[in-house]
């Protein structure tokens, strides 16, 4: 299977003829579009139906899940009720097969990585933050558990590892993601990772358990290459 993946694409009105420009080939080079995270830039269902029509004319089966930004403005549920409208699915704590490939996915939160990591300990705001960000590594326990393919992809718009997000200040890393993904994907095993968010990060990177990570946000691939705004994968 070809897997285009991209992310952040932080989509309003004004791009929508520039962004068909810059997808005008996934048709031709992929079987499945993933879209990992931060589609809209406020989170508005008036960002979200053009660039849901502009995905729809691409004529490829669509996986996504939501970032940070399609949060913004309370209408998660709102934009993820227009994606599967169109027959895109959104992967929340929930997974999909197609053509012996499972996807899982879930947005994932922030917390830190490895020893620096956050722990529920001290005053409730600290405990709640903690609790969203085990709450989003147990859905993504859930969706990988429903998987019975021989080959997996999981999707996250939050980084599960240190290594992609390097490039960005070290200040903001706990912010970028959480290592509590990684420990549930090494448990349960995957031959690809998609993420964005960390739009200055670094393209590739491994779990502890040897597991490739990729940061797919599309202002990391253009700083590669101006008009890549997507990267393929072969499972």
């Amino acid at each position: 299977m070809r897997i285009a993946a991209t992310a952040d694409l932080h989509f309003t009105q004004q791009r929508y003829s520039i962004l068909q420009d810059q997808l005008s080939k996934v048709r031709d080079e992929a079987d499945v579009f993933v879209l990992a995270g931060d589609l809209t830039n406020f989170g508005k269902a008036e960002e979200m139906e053009p660039l849901v029509n502009a995905l729809v004319r691409l004529r490829v089966p669509t996986i996504a899940v939501l970032g940070n930004h399609d949060y913004e403005s309370g209408q998660e549920s709102e934009l993820m009720r227009i994606l599967t409208a169109e027959g895109i699915k959104v992967l929340d704590g929930s997974a999909y097969e197609r053509d012996g490939v499972g996807f899982a996915g879930t947005k994932g939160f922030l917390g830190g990585f490895g020893r620096g990591i956050l722990t529920g300990f001290g005053e409730p705001e600290v405990k709640a933050f903690v609790r969203a960000s085990v709450d989003e590594a147990m859905k993504l326990e859930r969706a990988m558990s429903q998987l019975r393919t021989p080959k997996r992809v999981v999707v996250l718009h939050y980084a599960p590892i240190a290594a992609t997000v390097e490039g960005e200040a070290n200040e903001i890393y706990p912010f970028l993601g959480t290592s509590r993904l990684a420990e549930v994907i090494d448990r349960h095993g995957a031959d690809l990772v998609v993420h964005g968010h960390a739009h200055r990060g670094t393209p590739d990177g491994r779990t502890p358990g040897g597991v490739p990570v990729h940061n797919v946000a599309i202002t990391l691939l253009e700083s590669q290459k101006p008009s890549a705004v997507y990267r393929m994968f072969n499972i």
